[in-house]
């Protein structure tokens, strides 16, 4: 399995960004997929996850903030990001999980500042 992640920028505070996570290869029907943050000098650390059932799990940090969807036809996975703080920023890498494979994205970065 291959994963893509995309859309990272540069935003304001206070500004929104949506990440993409394309997955391509042999994807089991049954899968989790998810997003991870890296700051700067941190260990990397959970975002968010779907199931391929559509079931969804947040870290407390991003409650009512981002949004994680999926789109089961293109296998790609969102992240809706809105009401950015200078606390969001770092590399979001994307994760699919199944039996037998757990592979990641290469990570693209967001860096909120004014």
């Amino acid at each position: 399995v291959q994963l893509q992640a995309s859309g990272g920028g540069s935003v304001q505070p206070g500004g929104s960004l949506r990440l993409s996570c394309a997955a391509s290869g042999d994807i089991a029907r049954v899968n989790v997929m998810g997003w991870y943050r890296q700051a700067p000098g941190n260990q990397r650390e959970f975002i968010a996850t779907i199931s391929s059932r559509g079931t969804t799990n947040y870290a407390d940090s991003v409650k009512g903030q981002f949004t994680v969807s999926r789109d089961n036809y293109r296998n790609t996975m969102y992240l809706q990001m809105n009401r950015l703080k200078p606390e969001d920023t770092g590399a979001y890498y994307c994760n699919l999980r199944t039996v037998g494979d757990n592979s990641w994205g290469q990570g693209t970065l967001v860096t909120v500042s004014s």
